[in-house]
């Protein structure tokens, strides 16, 4: 029997995974730096969460390709709470962002086609633009007083069969919101070479400090499209609900194009398009828990930071993850396993795009005496096992 080249994957579980699995198997205990997933990490939910399920208008049967009026109109109202203004025929449901995405490279890619990512960045991409016969070209993000694009590097990955540049803002895990000056550049390179713009913003609600703008205000003479849900911003990820914003001079064509793709998968479920504007509305609950968490976490870090000089954290101004720079003595791959042995868990850099030695990435989501206990183990080891409390220059 034959497959297609596209699901070619290399599906065996790494030494690392497995080594995981057998800890946890074992009932040993482990501090879980990656943690990811805001219903595991001990915040409280409204007990009413799932009554809205329960709307007796979702036994009607009412197929909308772009979703229902009530559901767009809710995500429209959040983009109204951040001053712009959305209009509902410019919003796409669809069951996740990685869906959404997929919607967005068959709208705008032929097979063979390219978009460019940045990097470092979360390792998703590729399997959706593979799954849709695209090709990823990335561009990194460079660290120099805090992150930023690098222009040039932009331009010398944009080939003649660039589609659209694909933007996270703030980008995971780098915590980097796109500047002004960042957007000037991003445009420029859109316009001239015809390009979309592509842009993430499900971490868009958790800055570190200003509030900082969304694309869905549209940027001028280059599509737009804005991709979020629920996931991030109500901290659902489980109701599988997400959006598209499209803006640009083909807005309208671009959402007729789009309406057959998601009237011949038809995937949004009427439940929780019922239920979206309940919690979009209440999503204030669980963000200030978790912007809490965030900022005790890192509190936390920087406070066992500033008791060793052999790492480093990179600027963060979003998001909650941050990005550690540790000596770059062995594989990341050997540090994270030998850490796992000491019961810490952590991503290594290169999961994200980085070099293979020398990065860490941890997640200031977990809960605050299981991160403070890992944090803890974390240092004594780069201390005892990577070069205490050398000065080596490490950026």
């Amino acid at each position: 029997m034959e497959f297609s080249r596209r699901t070619n994957w290399n599906t065996e579980e790494s030494e690392l995974a497995q080594a995981h699995r057998a800890r946890l198997a074992a009932g040993l205990p482990i501090a879980d730096l990656t943690a990811s997933n805001p219903t595991r990490c001990g915040f409280e939910y409204d007990g009413d969460l799932l009554t809205v399920l329960a709307d007796p208008r979702a036994r009607d049967y009412d197929p909308q390709p772009l979703g229902l009026l009530a559901a767009r109109e809710a995500v429209c109202r959040y983009y109204a709470e951040h001053k712009v203004i959305v209009e509902p025929e410019q919003v796409v449901l669809t069951t996740s962002t990685s869906e959404a995405y997929s919607f967005l490279f068959r709208l705008l890619c032929d097979s063979g086609s390219e978009i460019l990512t940045l990097q470092p960045g979360y390792p998703l991409f590729d399997f959706l633009a593979v799954l849709d016969d695209v090709q990823v070209r990335s561009a990194g993000l460079v660290y120099d007083h805090g992150w930023q694009i690098d222009p040039e590097g932009l331009r010398r990955a944009t080939t003649p069969r660039t589609r659209a540049i694909v933007l996270v803002h703030p980008n995971n895990p780098t915590g980097h919101f796109t500047k002004p000056w960042e957007t000037e550049v991003l445009g420029a390179l859109c316009r001239e070479h015809g390009l979309s713009l592509i842009v993430d913003e499900v971490f868009l609600d958790y800055s570190l400090g200003a509030e900082q703008a969304s694309f869905a205000m549209g940027l001028q003479g280059v599509q737009v499209y804005v991709v979020s849900g629920l996931s991030k911003i109500a901290g659902l990820p489980q109701m599988k609900a997400a959006w598209v914003v499209a803006t640009g001079p083909k807005c309208k064509q671009a959402l007729a194009r789009i309406e057959v793709i998601a009237d011949t998968f038809l995937s949004m479920n009427a439940p929780v398009q019922w239920a979206m504007a309940a919690w979009l509305d209440g999503r204030g609950q669980i963000q200030v828990q978790i912007r809490e968490r965030v900022q005790a976490n890192l509190a936390e870090l920087d406070r066992q930071l500033a008791q060793q000089e052999a790492t480093r954290r990179l600027d963060i101004e979003g998001g909650w993850y941050a990005v550690l720079r540790i000596p770059a003595v062995q594989l990341d791959d050997q540090t994270v396993r030998e850490l796992l042995d000491r019961g810490v868990w952590v991503h290594p850099g290169y999961f994200f795009g980085m070099e293979s030695s020398g990065w860490l990435v941890v997640s200031l989501l977990t809960r605050s005496a299981e991160f403070s206990t890992g944090v803890t183990a974390l240092f004594d080891y780069l201390g005892t096992h990577q070069g205490g409390n050398g000065t080596k220059e490490m950026l």
